[in-house]
């Protein structure tokens, strides 16, 4: 708490939350000083007490309760005592017991107090029409008296069979709620799965149709041209010289490629080429599939040492 002062007026304000439960109690010493001198001061004890608000559920000693019964059991005979108890103090911790949402023949045959949640047999528990023993799951509600009401539920199961020592124990039934919850289990885990699945044969299906429709390429970047194969030097021609159509022109193209990709010349009677230059054939003269490829092919030509002007 926190104090705020208004002239003579001392308020108490709360700082945190109060939690009766933990804390129904305190005590709180108050002192006040005056401006005199010598200074006189005064102290008070304010006693807090914390009252109950209607903030907690009923609880179940039991999740689950188990019961056995013999069958043809009497009127009155008593099944078993459910019990649940609520922090809350006052009205708001007194509890009430009913049956929960179960069929009509179970409230036939079946009572339960409201005050103390003890079950009784009212009715008859024949069942050797239907089988030598029969599990009945009962839901047991309970709910505090304020306001508004908090309520809770357990689950009851009830064996009941006119030979009890040739019966299964209760641990080895099965029950239906945890073969629902195994079942939304596995449901979830196959769903995963299958996900996961599909998406890995997406991606790949993805990847296999982008590598198909990537075209494919005659030269990847220029032609080079292996150093090794060229002579060490050219002919010395002074002037602008003739190269005879008689001469070899040697192209070089990349490994793989085809004879569709390049178009041969025979030889180059209508043109001259001066010495020291370099003929280039651009990428318009490749076939048509081609047409969007910037690439150039470069033709060297060496010049035999007896070449003449």
């Amino acid at each position: 708490m926190i104090t705020r002062l208004d002239s003579n007026k001392v308020e108490l304000v709360l700082e945190n939350k109060l939690d009766r439960e933990k804390q129904s109690e305190m005590n709180l010493l108050l002192t006040a000083l005056d401006g005199g001198s010598p200074q006189m001061s005064g102290t008070v004890v304010i006693h807090v007490t914390v009252l109950d608000a209607n903030d907690n559920a009923p609880v179940f000693s039991k999740a689950v309760y188990k019961a056995s019964l013999p069958e043809n059991s009497p009127p009155d005979t008593i099944v078993i005592n459910v019990r649940a108890t609520d922090a809350d103090e006052g009205v708001n911790g007194d509890v009430t017991y009913d049956f929960g949402h179960v069929s009509g023949n179970i409230i036939s045959v079946f009572s339960i107090s409201p005050v103390t949640g003890e079950i009784k047999v009212t009715g008859v528990t024949d069942f050797e029409e239907k089988a030598s023993y029969e599990m009945r799951n009962l839901i047991v509600a309970v709910k505090d008296n304020g306001q508004p009401p908090l309520s809770a539920t357990c689950s009851m199961y009830l064996l009941i069979s006119d030979n009890l020592a040739e019966v299964p124990e209760l641990k080895d039934i099965s029950y239906d709620d945890k073969n629902s919850k195994l079942t939304s289990y596995l449901i979830i885990a196959l769903v995963s799965v299958s996900t996961f699945f599909l998406t890995f044969i997406i991606i790949v299906l993805g990847v296999r149709f982008c590598r198909r429709r990537k075209p494919r390429l005659l030269f990847d970047g220029a032609v080079a041209i292996p150093g090794a194969y060229l002579p060490p030097n050219y002919a010395d021609v002074d002037g602008t010289g003739t190269l005879r159509s008689t001469y070899n022109y040697d192209a070089y193209l990349t490994t793989g490629s085809r004879t569709s990709d390049f178009k041969f010349v025979s030889s180059y009677n209508d043109n001259t080429l001066p010495a020291d230059q370099t003929l280039r054939k651009s990428s318009s003269d490749f076939a048509d599939p081609f047409e969007d490829l910037d690439a150039t092919v470069e033709v060297r030509v060496p010049l035999p040492s007896n070449c003449h002007q």
